[in-house]
C-alpha cells in the first residue's frame, strides 16, 4: 500500500519541475534577446556621427562626451589673442573637469572663431591623433601671436622716480614681472631693492639676501602706511593754518602791522570763496553734488584744514581730501556751489537745481529782471553755524 500510494503522489512533483524548468527556459531566451537587443542598440550608438570632413582620427570621435560635461562655450580664439595664453587656459579648465585626451580633442574647436576655425576646418582629415597633435598645430600655425617673454635685465630699469610714492613704484614693478618668465625671487628683490627710493624700506631689504615677493609685499605695508602718513603731515605743516587765512582774508592783521603790509604778505594761493548764510536748494545732497562736478574743473581748491592731532578718523572729506568731518557737512564746500551757482558756472548742471516752491498755488514765480536773465533763487535760511 505504501508503495502504491508513492507511485500515485510522484507525478504531481514531476510536473511542477516541468513548469519551473520551462518558466527558467522561457526567462532565460528573455534575457539572451535583451541582451542582444542592447549589444544592437549599443553598437548603434557608438556609432560616431560624422557631418562633413573631420580633422580628428576615427579613435577619436568614438569616445562620447561626460554627461554633465561642461563645454568651454564661454572661451573664443580668433587667430589675434597670445595662442599660448588660449592653450592654457583651455588645459586648465579641462583639468578642472577631468576629462581624457579625446574629449580634450572634441572640445577644442568650440573655443574657436574667425580665422582659428578656418584654420581647423582646414586640416587633413583623420590627422589628429591626440591632444598634443592639435597642440603643437595650433602653436605653430598662430606662433607669432605669442608674446615675448621680457628678459629680467628689464627690471633694472624700473626705478622708483622722483616724489613717485613707494605704493605705486611697487605697482609698476609687480606688473613688469608679471610679463617675465623664470623670475626668481632672488633676482626680483634685488632688482627692487636697486630701484627704491625709500632709505628705510632699502636697508630693510638688505638684512636678508634673499626675500620671496609675498615677504616683500607683507614688508612694503609698513613703510607704504609711515609714508602717506609723513606726506600728508608735512603738507599740512607747509601750508598756512585755516583760521590764519580766514582772518587775513576777512581783512584782520597783526598789531603793529599796517594795512599795505598785511596784504602784500597775505598768501593768494587760493581763490578767495565768499561766506552766504542763504543758499539755493540742491535737488541731490550736497556730496553726491560734488561728486558729479568734482572733475570739471568748476571749484576753486579748498584751504587746507587746519592740523587737529588726533581728529576722528572716521569722518573724512573728499574736498579737504582730510579727516575732521564729513563731506556732506563741509561748509566750504556749501560756500563754494552758491559761489559757482550764483556765477553761472553750474548752468551744465541745472538738474541738480531744484526749482524753487510756489508759496501760493496758482501764482507764477517771479523773474529776476536783472541783466544777467537768470531765474529768481529761492533761498533757505539754514542758520550760523560752525564752519568747518
Amino acid at each position: 500500500m505504501e508503495a502504491e500510494s508513492t507511485r500515485e503522489e510522484s507525478p504531481i512533483p514531476r510536473r511542477r519541475n516541468d513548469t519551473i524548468i520551462y518558466s527558467r527556459g522561457r526567462l532565460t531566451r528573455r534575457a539572451a534577446r535583451g541582451r542582444e537587443d542592447g549589444e544592437r542598440r549599443s553598437e548603434r550608438t557608438r556609432q560616431p556621427v560624422i557631418m562633413g570632413v573631420t580633422p580628428f582620427h576615427r579613435s577619436i570621435l568614438e569616445v562620447r562626451l561626460p554627461k554633465h560635461f561642461d563645454k568651454p562655450t564661454d572661451m573664443r580664439y580668433d587667430g589675434t589673442q597670445d595662442p599660448l595664453e588660449h592653450l592654457t587656459a583651455f588645459e586648465a579648465r579641462m583639468n578642472l573637469e577631468g576629462v581624457g585626451d579625446e574629449v580634450r580633442c572634441r572640445a577644442f574647436p568650440v573655443t574657436l572663431a574667425g580665422p582659428a576655425i578656418r584654420w581647423f576646418n582646414g586640416l587633413p582629415q583623420g590627422s589628429i591623433y591626440s591632444f598634443s597633435d592639435i597642440s603643437r598645430a595650433f602653436l605653430a600655425q598662430f606662433t607669432t601671436r605669442i608674446a615675448k617673454a621680457k628678459h629680467p635685465i628689464n627690471l633694472l630699469g624700473v626705478t622708483q622716480r622722483q616724489g613717485e610714492p613707494t605704493r605705486r613704484y611697487l605697482d609698476r614693478f609687480n606688473d613688469e614681472c608679471l610679463e617675465i618668465d623664470g623670475l626668481t625671487d632672488s633676482v626680483a628683490s634685488l632688482c627692487l631693492t636697486n630701484g627704491l627710493l625709500n632709505e628705510n624700506f632699502q636697508k630693510h631689504l638688505t638684512t636678508k639676501s634673499v626675500w620671496t615677493m609675498y615677504e616683500i609685499q607683507t614688508v612694503a605695508k609698513e613703510y607704504i602706511n609711515d609714508e602717506e602718513v609723513s606726506r600728508v603731515v608735512a603738507a599740512n605743516k607747509r601750508q598756512p593754518s585755516y583760521n590764519q587765512t580766514r582772518q587775513q582774508g576777512n581783512g584782520e592783521r597783526p598789531k603793529g602791522q599796517t594795512r599795505e603790509e598785511a596784504l602784500s604778505k597775505a598768501p593768494r594761493t587760493f581763490p578767495r570763496v565768499e561766506k552766504f548764510t542763504n543758499y539755493t536748494p540742491l535737488a541731490l545732497p550736497v556730496a553726491e553734488v560734488y561728486q558729479q562736478i568734482a572733475e570739471k574743473g568748476i571749484l576753486p581748491k579748498p584751504r587746507p584744514l587746519k592740523d587737529r592731532t588726533g581728529g576722528n578718523k572716521n569722518l573724512y572729506c573728499d574736498y579737504h581730501k582730510g579727516y575732521g568731518h564729513l563731506t556732506q557737512d563741509c561748509f566750504d564746500l556749501k560756500d563754494a556751489l552758491e559761489q559757482a551757482i550764483r556765477e553761472g558756472k553750474l548752468a551744465a548742471f541745472f538738474h541738480l537745481i531744484r526749482e524753487p516752491r510756489r508759496r501760493y498755488r496758482g501764482s507764477r514765480p517771479r523773474r529776476d529782471k536783472r541783466g544777467d536773465g537768470q531765474k529768481s533763487r529761492a533761498e533757505v535760511t539754514i542758520g550760523a553755524q560752525k564752519r568747518c
